[in-house]
């Protein structure tokens, strides 16, 4: 357990200062300890960066709150002397939500007034903003992290610098897996708050009673197993961006205590009667429709107002023309160099299913998909059998391409099926006619004839765009 010290700095001026407050205040991650590498002292910004607490850390190894490479095979204190200039070296860290970060770490040592080490103060600068603008020059259709080369992509692509220089509330909306995570995080990057905390939280992660605490932290004692004081994430992101996602799970009495920081810049901590002044810049994200949860009573439309002054919305992947294809030759050759091997690409068959398949889960299937084909495959190019089999599976569900499967032969061949008249014809040739049969029994109604398919109306445009149906 720590001990509750209260650190002051004396004779610098006439009053003491508050050292804590100090180093709080610097929007560089700051950690002290002493001679055998065990953590004394963090500031805020470390928290926010590492999501290791003051409380939690304190009189731990170095090592273990890094958890940096560098601290294996190339620690920088063994270099640093009292006569010497401070260690910096670039790197990376591991923090508790394991996402590996590039830093650059800086250490240098704390003299007494005799001039001997008593502690030593390292700084840990987060790289991402300036690794991503590295990526984005070397590819192409691509802002930060987020890839595409569609119209709708490259409106969000304008609009995001837009909407991050000024601190107007953001609302990202779309369908799981299309990416809200992405361009919350493109938003904090390019933004005057890029050198700040970027603190996510899931709304939808934890118990109310926790969620509460997450968020707004708590004072000792405030409730059973309270042995602490916990800062909460929206002050850990003092000066720097608060993303709440899942959005529509947030329950209803902490939507209003939302409401009233949105009104007032105040957080009260649970169990405190003092607030303390926050600066964030506010973006929520939700794969919900809010407008009918505000109409079912489920959502305060009073929080939606405020939350909602800027949206951005996130279409499909399906509906994100040519962007299919970008992303599957991207997260290839992804893949490819992560496992050290030499894949050109994807079988004709394989392309063919792939763009024309209904990803429900959006850019987070499309990758788990490629993701698991790569470790699979054992040839230059993906082959169908290299394909999750549940892929299959869903697509005898969702109309008659089951027909195609059912002769393993395809697996090394070109994909056919056998139509009424037992001649073979490709799928896209069969696929084709199903469209215009379907679209003469429903007398060229698109809305009906994409029902008699078990098709959404998108999906029927889609195909009939790909045929030159249209």
């Amino acid at each position: 357990m720590m001990t509750h010290l209260a650190p002051h700095i004396k004779n610098l001026l006439k009053q003491a200062i508050n050292f804590s407050h100090l180093l709080d205040e610097i929007p560089i991650s700051v950690a002290i300890f002493d001679l055998n590498c065990n953590i004394i002292y963090l500031n805020r910004t470390f928290e926010a960066l590492t999501g290791f607490s003051m409380a939690k850390a304190y009189g731990m190894p170095c090592r273990n709150v890094l958890r940096s490479k560098s601290c294996i095979t190339n620690c920088p204190i063994a270099s640093v002397q009292a006569e010497s200039q401070p260690a910096v070296l670039e790197s990376d860290i591991i923090n508790l939500d394991r996402q590996r970060l590039p830093v650059r770490i800086t250490i240098a040592p704390v003299l007494d007034i005799k001039g001997e080490i008593r502690c030593y103060i390292e700084t840990l600068e987060d790289l991402r903003s300036i690794k991503s603008l590295d990526t984005q020059k070397q590819m192409a259709y691509s802002f930060a992290d987020i890839i595409g080369r569609s119209s709708q992509m490259e409106k969000i692509f304008q609009t995001i610098p837009i909407l991050a220089q000024s601190d107007v509330s953001i609302m990202i909306t779309g369908e799981t897996g299309t990416g809200k995570d992405l361009v919350a995080e493109a938003i904090h990057q390019t933004s005057s708050r890029a050198n700040g905390p970027f603190i996510k939280i899931n709304c939808g992660a934890l118990p109310e009673t926790l969620l509460e605490s997450e968020i707004f932290g708590h004072q000792k004692g405030a409730f059973t197993g309270a042995n602490e004081d916990k800062p909460g994430r929206f002050k850990l992101a003092h000066n720097g961006t608060i993303f709440l996602t899942e959005i529509g799970d947030l329950p209803l009495p902490l939507q209003v205590k939302l409401l009233t920081f949105l009104d007032d810049k105040i957080i009260f901590p649970l169990g405190s009667t003092k607030g303390f002044n926050v600066n964030v810049k506010m973006v929520v994200a939700t794969h919900r429709n809010l407008e009918q949860m505000v109409k079912d009573g489920l959502f305060r439309q009073d929080l939606f107002f405020r939350l909602n002054v800027a949206r951005i919305h996130l279409p499909p992947l399906v509906e994100r023309d040519g962007d299919i294809r970008l992303l599957l030759d991207h997260f290839l050759s992804t893949y490819a160099k992560k496992l050290n091997r030499t894949i050109n690409g994807f079988s004709n068959n394989v392309l063919s299913f792939l763009l024309q398949y209904n990803y429900q889960g959006n850019i987070r299937e499309l990758k788990n998909i490629v993701e698991y084909a790569a470790n699979i495959t054992t040839g230059p190019v993906i082959k169908i059998e290299d394909l999750p089999s549940y892929l299959f599976d869903q697509q005898r569900t969702l109309n008659t391409r089951e027909k195609a499967y059912e002769d393993h032969s395809l697996v090394s061949g070109p994909l056919k099926i056998v139509n009424s008249e037992n001649t073979p014809t490709t799928w896209a040739k069969a696929e084709k006619e199903m469209i215009i049969n379907t679209l003469l029994a429903a007398k060229g109604k698109k809305s009906q004839a994409a029902k008699m398919l078990g098709w959404g109306r998108s999906k029927l445009w889609r195909k009939m765009k790909y045929y030159e149906m249209d």
